[in-house]
């Protein structure tokens, strides 16, 4: 039979090769240079669960509060525009679209946190820029795996 050259060989895929990296060897004890490694795997992964976790939860709800904050400042202009369409047919329901469009809050008071229309469309982006940071710095993680 006929031996390949040693370049061949050493890049070619060999799966016992990738999962022995970390393990001794029997009868040598593990050196400093491959607990080290194991070390900077293991440090990896954690950073990588916690980015991927924080970009999933920003994903989902970046969304969410965008199309939230949209909606909240738009339906006083919305309701405005319908009050100023019913005025021509029924003062009566002028009145009560008036009454209505006056209802709805300017801000909201949620324990020590002040929620406005354009506050939650800027957290809206800003989750969606968190997002893309996340989304790249699990990879360089993972890279770095």
């Amino acid at each position: 039979m006929h031996k390949l050259p040693e370049t061949i060989v050493m890049d070619s895929f060999n799966p016992g090769r990738a999962a022995e990296r970390f393990l001794p060897s029997a009868g040598r004890v593990p050196s400093r240079l491959a607990i080290g490694r194991l070390v900077r795997v293991a440090l990896c992964a954690v950073f990588y669960c916690l980015f991927y976790f924080v970009q999933q939860v920003t994903e989902l709800l970046a969304p969410l509060v965008l199309i939230l904050g949209v909606g909240w400042s738009v339906l006083p202009r919305l309701i405005g525009a319908i009050g100023a369409s019913a005025a021509a047919a029924d003062p009566q329901a002028r009145d009560i679209v008036t009454h209505v469009a006056g209802t709805i809050p300017q801000e909201i008071v949620v324990g020590s946190h002040v929620l406005t229309a354009w506050s939650l469309v800027t957290d809206g982006l800003l989750m969606m820029g968190a997002a893309a940071v996340c989304a790249t710095l699990a990879a360089i993680a993972a890279r770095e795996m």
